[in-house]
C-alpha cells in the first residue's frame, strides 16, 4: 500500500462521538484506522455502537426570528424561550402567546 501512496495506522481510542443535529452516535470499545491516502486523512471506525438524543442545539437568527414574530415579543424574550423549549419552537410561541 505504501507505493499507492497509502498509509494506516491504529489510533488508540476509548470512545468516538459523532454529534449530528438530533442525535449523538456513541462508539464505545472503537478500533479507529487512520488511514493517509495521498495527503487526504480519513478514519475507519468499528465497534459498538449506541445512539441518544442529543442535548445540544443551536439558535438560529431565523428561529428567533419566527418567534419574536408569531408572539410578537421581542427578540431576547424569543431566544430565551426557545432555550427554555430545548429548540421546539412551537411550544416557545405557545408560551409566549399564553402569557398575554
Amino acid at each position: 500500500m505504501k507505493k499507492l501512496g497509502i498509509s494506516q495506522e491504529e489510533v488508540d481510542a476509548e470512545q468516538v462521538i459523532i454529534k449530528t443535529k438530533g442525535k449523538d452516535i456513541i462508539i464505545l470499545e472503537p478500533s479507529v484506522q487512520k488511514i493517509n491516502m495521498s495527503g487526504q486523512l480519513s478514519f475507519q471506525i468499528s465497534g459498538r455502537v449506541t445512539e441518544k438524543p442529543s442535548e445540544e442545539f443551536s439558535v438560529t437568527d431565523e428561529d428567533i426570528k419566527t418567534v419574536s414574530e408569531q408572539a410578537n415579543i421581542s427578540r431576547e424574550d424569543a431566544e430565551k424561550l426557545i432555550k427554555k423549549h430545548k429548540g421546539d419552537l412551537a411550544a416557545a410561541i405557545l408560551e409566549a402567546s399564553e402569557k398575554k
